[in-house]
């Protein structure tokens, strides 16, 4: 007897429909699964087997055929244990073929029939959006599947309370997530602005960033705060939109990293990786390629503390990404396309012993030393950085004063609107959410100067050197200082701002 399930595997981050075929027929005992599995749903036949045993169904004594179809799309993971169960139950005779026609199932067996979360739900549920089935999986991956609107959704405990359900004997209730009960309060993670002392120039000119999406690179020496800094930046952030949280957590979904008592992300994500990180680790791949750190910063914050100490090939991979707003991983096994809009910051010394240029300590590197220490970031990388801020050491007055400055909150508050008047702007541009993702049309739209404007970024380009690349950068940002003091227009003051946060197109970057 021949039965029918229908499940889905998930492909980078899209979900490709798989029919789960099971034919059991005469011949000798045994199960023979086919349709290019891995080494993960080649084993679902022995956790298959026990869940049947241990929840009192019989075990068919003949032979078992099971085909994943499509032959072609390589299946990964033990969500099919599930659905091999299903059909194998139907195809035996032990369940009625004909109650699978709208189910959609996916699941990992234990032993005992127990039902355990998988990774990927949200992708499979967004592909079931509007298609009238029945998404019955684990009660752990319930709350994630149901922020699809239009998609029933059916936590199910294990395999025995499954058939109950499709036949009717046991009453389970569609799974339905509140956004607003899932939204979590914005929250101060990294500690509070406030607590850093001094540093007003590095304070506005992250504000500048936040508000428009910016990359930064700071730039001084050990102990005066930069990674403080960093770790503030979240706090600064406002919390995202519906669309924004639907494409994050959709990569943290895929990767199993949704907790379960937030199953949709409305925090901005900051994620901070070791300098140890592989270019894989940062970029995404491997045989089955998977996001990396850049695609789980999505709409967040990718931080590169020490950005000399990151391997060459790590760092320079993130140039298409930071220009695109996406990586594509090219493996044998296929292209898969992940988002990578990101708000960059990374931090360095000056020079090995960090000291370079500092009024009170005495740098001990030879120029070779600091020429190879800055090489490492190549200037190509650096162009693609909107703010250069140089970060100088704190005053002792300021030091052991008592903090001063903005809370994080009031800043926050200035964040928001402006993103709020950026989004208004961008309305008719997908994919657009903040200034720094303008491509050139959009420059050209919303960036014109005046003569006085004109002339003043003409004798920065003399003199600076800027790039055509560069050259935008420093409109977008003046772009967002302008939106800052609720100015349509961009005036001078709003380009000269830009203008010097270009610190390393002033000086040279390899020659020290």
């Amino acid at each position: 007897m021949l039965a029918k399930v229908q499940t889905a595997a998930v492909v980078g981050l899209t979900a490709v429909p798989v029919t789960v075929e099971v034919d059991v027929t005469d011949g000798l005992p045994g199960i023979t699964l086919v349709g290019l599995p891995d080494a993960t749903v080649r084993e679902s036949k022995e956790r298959v087997r026990s869940a049947i045993k241990n929840t009192q169904f019989a075990w068919p004594q003949t032979r078992v055929t099971v085909n994943l179809a499509p032959a072609d799309v390589r299946k990964e993971g033990s969500a099919f244990d599930f659905p091999v169960a299903l059909g194998l139950l139907a195809a035996s005779g032990q369940l009625e073929p004909e109650l699978l026609g709208d189910v959609v199932a996916l699941g990992e067996l234990a032993l005992d029939g127990g039902l355990r979360p998988v990774p990927g739900v949200l992708a499979i549920a967004l592909s079931l959006k509007a298609k009238g089935k029945r998404l019955l999986l684990p009660s752990a991956n319930a709350r994630e599947a149901a922020v699809v609107g239009g998609v029933r959704v059916y936590a199910l405990e294990n395999l025995h309370q499954a058939v109950s359900f499709l036949r009717g004997a046991e009453a389970v209730e569609p799974t339905r997530s509140d956004l607003f009960d899932l939204r979590q309060p914005p929250g101060e993670p990294g500690g509070d602005l406030s607590e850093v002392k001094g540093q007003a120039v590095a304070k506005r000119a992250l504000e500048v960033a936040v508000a428009g999406g910016h990359h930064v690179l700071m730039l001084g020496p050990p102990g005066v705060g930069k990674t403080m800094l960093a770790q503030r930046i979240p706090t600064l952030m406002p919390e995202l939109s519906l669309e924004e949280a639907l494409e994050t957590t959709l990569v943290y979904s895929v990767l199993g990293r949704v907790p379960p008592e937030s199953p949709l992300l409305f925090l901005r994500p900051f994620r901070a990786p070791h300098h140890t990180v592989s270019d894989v680790g940062l970029i995404g791949g491997g045989t089955v390629p998977k996001p990396g750190e850049i695609s789980m910063a999505h709409h967040g914050v990718l931080f590169l503390d020490e950005m000399p100490e990151f391997s060459r090939a790590a760092i320079e991979a993130l140039r298409q990404p930071l220009e695109e707003g996406s990586v594509t991983v090219t493996r044998a096994y296929g292209a898969m396309t992940f988002p990578a809009k990101v708000m960059l910051i990374a931090s360095m010394n000056p020079c090995p012993c960090g000291f370079a240029g500092s009024p009170s300590r005495a740098c001990l590197c030879v120029p070779s030393q600091i020429q190879k220490y800055r090489s490492r970031v190549s200037g190509p990388l650096m162009d693609r950085i909107d703010i250069h801020l140089e970060v100088p050491p704190v005053p002792l007055a300021e030091l052991t004063g008592d903090p001063q400055g903005e809370s994080s909150f009031a800043v926050r508050g200035r964040v928001v609107e402006v993103r709020a008047r950026q989004r208004e702007r961008f309305r008719a541009e997908p994919g657009i959410y903040c200034n720094a993702q303008m491509r050139h049309r959009e420059i050209r739209r919303f960036c014109s100067l005046g003569p006085e404007g004109r002339d003043l970024l003409k004798k920065a380009v003399k003199t600076l050197g800027f790039s055509a690349r560069a050259y935008d950068r420093v409109l977008k940002v003046s772009r967002t200082i302008a939106d800052l003091s609720r100015s349509e227009e961009i005036r001078p003051e709003h380009l000269a701002e830009a203008i010097q946060y270009r610190a390393l197109d002033r000086n040279s970057w390899v020659q020290p």
